[in-house]
């Protein structure tokens, strides 16, 4: 019986983070457990656009400075996701290799509930 509430404690733990992280984590999460991906998300923010890249981790602005601190988002969760695309690592800006473009927001989430984020 132990083993049981344990593992339902565990699942709902880990719905619990599920839901309390930011769009930007479960980005960089992603990128953790698919190492050989990068993603270059367009967003627009107060209507400015930007590229991100993530990988590994970790996001950069491609259009802009990118903070030193790490508890300055890139990505902010109030900004609009316009595309996201996938790109085979490592990152090569002269000519990537896409393996999926234009993603939706709402796709994207599909991929991230596959890896478990």
């Amino acid at each position: 019986m132990d083993s049981i509430f344990n593992l339902d404690h565990e699942v709902m733990f880990d719905s619990l983070l599920l839901m309390n992280n930011s769009i930007a984590k479960r980005l960089e999460q992603y990128t953790i457990k698919r190492p050989q991906e990068v993603l270059i998300v367009t967003i627009e923010l107060e209507e400015d656009q930007d590229k991100i890249a993530v990988f590994k981790g970790f996001s950069s602005s491609l259009m802009r400075a990118t903070a030193f601190d790490p508890d300055i988002p890139v990505l902010p969760d109030e900004a609009k996701i316009i595309a996201i695309d996938r790109i085979a690592s490592p990152y090569n800006p002269e000519s990537p290799r896409y393996i999926q473009t234009a993603i939706s927001w709402e796709a994207m989430q599909n991929l991230l509930a596959e890896v478990g984020v």
